[in-house]
């Protein structure tokens, strides 16, 4: 999903116009980065926790040449989700896994077909 697309769903939701909630959807993702750049972490309850941690340097190998390089220290950000996102996505999981299953007992099964045995020659 886009962000486009993101604007598009909540301007249809709230019945406002798509350039409004262009303008208030990137307010919000431009406060989320502010926040991770002056405190290194934000957590936004039931949605999760992003955060910046510093990776260590070390020694990687490049794939094309085979040689060795030095990889300095540098900064990602992280994101852990929070229960309610754990739980929706589980709830998710399970659901796609009943309906195949109940996909797969509904067809007809198929009769495998067996393979030929090898010949000697």
């Amino acid at each position: 999903m886009t962000k486009k697309e993101i604007v598009k769903q909540i301007a249809d939701r709230l019945g406002q116009p798509q350039l409004k909630t262009k303008e208030i959807v990137q307010l919000t993702f431009d406060a989320i980065i502010d926040t991770l750049l002056e405190t290194k972490r934000i957590e936004l309850r039931n949605f999760g926790v992003f955060e910046v941690k510093e990776r260590r340097a070390r020694r990687a190998r490049n794939p094309r040449t085979g040689q060795q390089v030095d990889v300095p220290p540098k900064l990602v950000v992280t994101f852990k989700p929070g229960k309610e996102m754990e739980e929706r996505v589980q709830r998710l999981v399970h659901l796609k896994m009943a309906a195949q299953a109940q996909s797969q007992a509904t067809q007809s099964p198929q009769v495998a077909q067996q393979p030929k045995p090898a010949t000697a020659i």
